[in-house]
């Protein structure tokens, strides 16, 4: 059992995590989070700690950045897109029992100093093609994918780089697995 709150969207992802891990789960309703329910990931947070796990998507990133902001401390676990994909779209849901319980497993947690100690600069973005290149989304994709740390834009994949302290050893791995694969 884990001990954390898990932060999901809605009832069919409480279903899929009870289903794997058995955790309690805060459900947000969608990405027009409450007052109510930030009030409650807050208590869950000085009490028992927070896991966010939301859809790999735009509106899943939505929660997960206003829950961050208003929740700081929060721990954050990441379903790779493939692996929540179902018939229906992209979701928590559709992920299987060992696809949530490796996020889980793979949880990070986010720097209390900003990370202003990350070994990652803005400039290793550019010179890698993970920005401001023809495949830099597909490349930003996968780079999230191998370092645990989800799909983002640039700018909040640099962010999550300092937020979780990716090393440089980490990014270079991870660098170098993704030129293996062609990308």
């Amino acid at each position: 059992m884990i001990k954390e709150m898990i932060v999901v969207e809605g009832k069919d992802d409480t279903t899929a995590v009870q289903r794997a891990v058995g955790a309690d789960t805060i459900e947000t309703g969608g990405s027009a989070i409450g007052e109510d329910v930030l009030r409650r990931i807050e208590l869950a947070q000085a009490r028992r700690g927070v896991i966010i796990l939301t859809d790999p998507d735009a509106p899943g990133e939505r929660i997960r950045k206003i829950v961050t902001e208003r929740v700081p401390g929060c721990k954050h676990a990441f379903l790779t897109k493939d692996e929540a994909r179902g018939r229906r779209g992209i979701g928590v849901e559709h992920a299987s029992d060992e696809a949530i319980c490796r996020a889980l497993e793979g949880v990070r947690s986010p720097d209390s100093d900003d990370g202003d100690l990350s070994e990652i600069e803005w400039s290793d973005l550019l010179t890698t093609g993970l920005i401001v290149h023809a495949s830099s989304a597909r490349r930003r994709e996968r780079m999230g994918e191998l370092l645990g740390i989800g799909y983002a834009n640039g700018k909040q994949f640099y962010k999550r780089c300092l937020m979780f302290r990716i090393t440089r050893e980490e990014f270079l791995s991870a660098l170098e697995q993704l030129e293996r694969e062609g990308l």
